[in-house]
């Protein structure tokens, strides 16, 4: 089994850089694909990053029931919006996942939905991850190739 490898300093680099390119967002985090945190911009400490795993895990779940049930291909984004936020959460092709939240009364949500559709172009930059056995089951998997055959 390969391990995973993560260059943290610069994986916080291009998360601070994230955060910093679009107006109220407040912060990243980069999880594995099995949930635990990877990495976080300035602000995210140790309890955040718990709390965000666990939030982003049910998420993803309801998400990938949503693939599975209209049988639409691979989960890429959820998007919550609240009050007086946004959280996003993409998919990653090599199975992490990206969470950023964006606040406040001005904020562009396009600019992040661009800002993190970019990240997720370029994540392999500062996320080179090898994944052992599991890789074969991504985030995007529905199955529906096994309910074909």
């Amino acid at each position: 089994m390969t391990s995973a490898v993560v260059t943290e300093d610069g994986l916080t680099d291009a998360l601070n850089d994230l955060v910093d390119r679009v107006h109220g967002a407040e912060f990243a985090v980069v999880l594995s694909p099995d949930g635990l945190p990877l990495g976080g911009s300035r602000r995210v400490g140790a309890k955040l990053a718990e709390q965000i795993s666990g939030v982003v895990a049910g998420l993803i779940a309801l998400g990938l029931a949503a693939t599975r049930t209209c049988d639409a291909g691979r989960l890429r984004q959820v998007v919550v919006q609240m009050s007086r936020a946004f959280l996003f959460i993409a998919t990653i092709p090599n199975g992490t996942i990206l969470t950023v939240r964006i606040a406040g009364d001005d904020v562009e949500v396009g600019d992040m939905a661009y800002e993190v559709a970019l990240f997720v172009g370029q994540a392999e930059q500062h996320l080179p991850i090898t994944l052992g056995p599991a890789s074969s089951v991504t985030i995007g998997d529905t199955g529906a190739h096994q309910r074909r055959h």
